[in-house]
């Protein structure tokens, strides 16, 4: 057999015997010749079969293929501008073809199939070209983040799933038995990484999330992955210049390394590749006056409705899409309401309605990318916090020695991966950006 290449290196091999191996895509042709679109998970390309070129058998063993064939095909990479594929312009003539397996009849076929159908056969859907760029995009957020934090002094730690209490709101934990007592699973790593901070100074876990929410959005999962980095020694000033650098990096990496998927996926690049620092900086108090103007300006009642903010409220999809158009790239929301957000964020100064949290809004209407704030230092308005929130402070009282022994302003926020990622890819639901997702009422297969 000649050597095994993939697909994405195929440009290495022009003119040489090779072997590639995977799964057919689609085939066409007609006569004495076949064309087929073979995919092997790096890329797909066309394999061509000319019967005056081939023993009989193998261009029948051609003809015979179904969808999803297991296949390998052996001989000579040639370069055609037509030629499809990712990354397209190459194709291998064929002097032989090994059939591995005959798929039975495929229930995804070319059609349009409904949404529904589709996340019940996800298992299968995963293989359509579409879903294999948004995966592969996923893939590169996903390295491209531990990168980044690697290269800066960032230690990656593990925090539990299992959790004794909430880190963000009592109203979206899932409960779980434990041996007789009730835990839930983690909304956040972030009250661990906090402990990790004063041994680390700077780390970052990434895992799966949870959160019972009851919402039948195209932003929302119950299961979901999510980045949180945490630093001592920084304020909240220095947690918005880490996060532009940080968001920038990825974006930058995924336009370099996934240009093909990105145009699998008919992405317009044009905005991402404006995603560079500065990031523009407005404050909650200046975003609802922005927000009530676009409101009183407007003609369209729906919007006009949609719109309806006081101050207080935090901002729905409506008011950060609206916010987001007058920019080119994200934007940074800081100093909401206290009532909006977590117990853990620290009093903006003279403002004990106003913290030092800090959201990062994406353009292009795909809304809130990361959350995060300046934590709170001091253990006695900590206790006091947690008081307010009618929160346990048996539960908490490891979290408040944090601030006993060693105390340290310190900054960390949150990154949704799926959110991410359907910005950079480009497309509207994030179930697609995840490969089995959990929604509300889906937890199959």
């Amino acid at each position: 057999m000649n050597k095994i290449v993939s697909i994405q290196n195929i440009a290495n091999h022009v003119g040489e015997q090779v072997t590639i191996q995977g799964w057919l895509y689609a085939k066409t042709g007609k006569g004495k010749i076949q064309f087929l679109q073979v995919r092997d998970g790096t890329g797909a390309m066309q394999a061509v079969l000319f019967a005056p070129n081939l023993p009989p058998e193998v261009f029948e063993a051609g003809k015979r293929l179904t969808q999803e064939s297991a296949l390998r095909v052996q001989g000579t990479v040639k370069e055609n501008e037509r030629a499809p594929g990712v990354p397209g312009g190459y194709e291998i003539d064929a002097a032989h073809l090994e059939v591995v397996q005959i798929a039975a009849e495929y229930p995804i076929t070319p059609k349009e199939h409904g949404v529904e159908f589709l996340l019940e056969n996800r298992h299968l859907w995963i293989r359509s070209r579409l879903q294999w760029a948004i995966l592969r995009i996923r893939a590169t957020v996903m390295r491209a983040c531990r990168d980044w934090l690697d290269s800066h002094g960032y230690v990656e730690m593990t925090t539990p799933i299992l959790t004794p209490a909430a880190g963000e709101g009592t109203s979206t934990l899932f409960e779980v038995d434990y041996f007789g007592d009730t835990v839930y699973l983690a909304q956040t790593g972030q009250l661990y990484n906090e402990a990790n901070i004063y041994s680390f100074g700077k780390v970052y876990c990434f895992g799966p999330t949870f959160r019972a929410e009851k919402s039948k959005t195209r932003r929302h999962m119950t299961e979901f992955w999510m980045l949180e980095p945490e630093m001592a020694y920084c304020d909240l000033d220095g947690l918005m210049e880490m996060e532009e650098q940080f968001v920038s990096y990825v974006v930058q990496r995924c336009l370099e390394e996934r240009a093909s998927e990105l145009r699998v996926l008919e992405r317009d690049t044009s905005m991402l590749e404006k995603v560079m620092p500065p990031f523009p900086r407005v404050s909650y108090d200046e975003a609802v006056e922005r927000i009530e103007k676009i409101r009183a300006q407007t003609d369209d009642p729906d919007l006009k409705s949609l719109l309806e903010i006081e101050w207080g409220q935090d901002f729905g999809s409506p008011h950060e899409t609206e916010l987001t158009r007058q920019y080119d790239r994200p934007i940074f929301v800081y100093g909401f309401p206290t009532e909006a957000k977590a117990f853990y964020m620290e009093p903006w100064p003279k403002r004990p309605e106003v913290c030092k949290s800090v959201d990062m809004l994406a353009p292009e209407g795909y809304g809130e990318i990361t959350g995060g704030s300046e934590r709170i230092s001091d253990p006695d308005l900590l206790l006091k916090r947690i008081h307010e929130e009618n929160l346990p402070e048996k539960a908490f009282g490891w979290y408040l020695d944090l601030r006993r022994y060693g105390s340290v302003p310190h900054s960390g926020f949150g990154l949704g991966i799926e959110r991410t990622v359907a910005w950079i890819a480009g497309i509207h639901h994030i179930r697609e950006t995840n490969p089995f997702p959990r929604t509300l009422g889906r937890v199959y297969p």
